[in-house]
């Protein structure tokens, strides 16, 4: 799709929508939206989370009526599922390192110290439920990548919280491979019925948002 907005312009233009029309998302496209969500920043470079790209319409069908009744899963093209580790450890780094170091063709123990490093900062966390929710933000970072990529790509994006994670971690056997769900981004084209596509945009004004010392 031909697009020649600047990257304010495609923030203005976007909204979270209501309803999708169900129209494809070309693959090109998806994949430099899948791109940011892969390349976006994370604590150390460590990704604690998996995105999980659902295409399936059945799939998506029983996401809605088991976990997320809402309509833009029923019209979406595609459903992100930003999922974060359950368990953070040293086994993460210890891959992490494995795979930074077959990158930059250098041995493992060129990285000891940074090694060191992380596993002391994460084993300094408190709780199991404190390292989880480091992950957990984490995800959201790629999740606003996302968004930011399909807003220039003019794919409307809507983050969604509001669902059922213990139903769709079952539907899609994330408690397996030891991650659990997060937050949700369905992927399409507005329905011309939104009415919310032709409400303004509004957010508080910029001198109460921003503040300069």
């Amino acid at each position: 799709m031909e697009n020649s907005m600047n990257f304010t312009q495609a923030l203005q233009w976007r909204y979270a929508p209501k309803q999708l029309n169900g129209n494809a998302v070309p693959a090109s496209t998806l994949g430099r939206i899948i791109d940011a969500a892969h390349l976006a920043p994370s604590s150390y470079g460590l990704q604690p989370y998996s995105v999980i790209v659902v295409q399936n319409k059945n799939l998506l069908n029983q996401i809605f009526l088991k976990a997320c009744p809402q309509a833009q899963i029923q019209g979406s093209s595609e459903l992100l599922v930003f999922a974060s580790k359950t368990q953070v450890n040293d086994e993460l780094v210890d891959n992490y390192i494995r795979g930074l170091a077959d990158a930059k063709k250098q041995p493992e123990a060129n990285f000891s110290e940074f090694s060191s490093a992380m596993k002391a900062a994460i084993n300094s966390m408190e709780s199991n439920d404190a390292k989880k929710e480091w992950a957990n933000r984490q995800a959201y970072i790629s999740l606003g990548l996302a968004v930011s990529a399909a807003a220039l790509e003019k794919v409307d994006a809507a983050p969604m919280e509001g669902f059922d994670p213990e139903a769709l971690d079952d539907l899609l056997g994330l408690k397996e491979q030891g991650l659990s769900s997060v937050v949700l981004l369905a992927l399409g084209y507005r329905d011309e019925d939104d009415s919310y596509a032709k409400q303004p945009k509004w957010r508080k004004p910029y001198n109460e948002f921003i503040q300069w010392r």
